[in-house]
């Protein structure tokens, strides 16, 4: 995305936290739009195509979970950044499983947002051009985001495809699954061991040969999983 102002769209109601925000955006390069009520927000999503989006949950109108639902349901996969007062885990797993990329609790230190920001635009925009990553028979195109393997395309879900590009960035090194859970989906997650164990358990019957008997994602005793090329 170098040569382009990346545009961020900051939905906050709090107009401390949104100046802020936006002040410290502008200081960075971005160009920012605002919005303080979940209905504006939605409409400048819709109309403005934002890169990303750091969007509140407790807004007047329409909240935040209601604005990420319908412009995923309009087809907008836009990135977006949830911020909430809310820590229960059932917020975090609905942010999860409505397509958020990350999700930060107030109150929340600045430099730590705009570090996941920034994060964030790097998974979700890599460099154009950028060769696709194999394995075995698999190669995944990381900007187009699909994946193919022995030629014949495979579909993989939003989690499962961030999972996976977050093990082919760091071949050879372990992870636990809390490790997996806040790196591949930027969640400061604290739900069972389970959640990972099913995506890679499907990642294993999607690309190895032998899904009992793995040769890239491999269990690693007492500590978590690590991916071998």
């Amino acid at each position: 995305m170098s040569g382009k102002v990346q545009r961020i769209l900051v939905v906050e109601d709090d107009l401390s936290i949104l100046t802020g925000l936006s002040i410290n955006l502008r200081i960075e390069g971005y160009e920012v739009l605002q919005a303080q009520d979940g209905r504006v927000g939605l409409a400048k999503a819709l109309d403005e195509a934002p890169d990303l989006i750091v969007l509140d949950i407790m807004l007047p109108e329409l909240n935040g979970f209601d604005v990420l639902k319908e412009l995923r349901q309009r087809g907008r996969d836009t990135a977006v950044v949830m911020l909430s007062a809310k820590g229960m885990e059932t917020d975090k797993i609905l942010g999860l499983n409505l397509g958020a990329d990350d999700y930060v609790v107030k109150p929340f230190g600045l430099q730590e947002l705009m570090a996941r920001i920034k994060a964030v635009l790097r998974r979700r925009h890599p460099v154009s051009g950028a060769p696709p990553v194999t394995f075995g028979d698999v190669e995944v195109d990381m900007v187009g985001k699909t994946v193919a393997r022995a030629g014949k395309a495979v579909e993989l879900t939003a989690q499962e495809f961030k999972l996976l590009t977050h093990f082919l960035a760091h071949p050879g090194r372990t992870f636990s699954r809390e490790e997996l859970l806040s790196g591949a989906w930027g969640f400061d997650y604290e739900g069972s061991a389970r959640t990972v164990d099913n995506f890679v358990r499907q990642l294993r019957l999607k690309f190895e040969p032998d899904p009992e008997s793995p040769r890239h994602f491999l269990t690693i005793r007492g500590l978590g999983y690590r991916f071998d090329r």
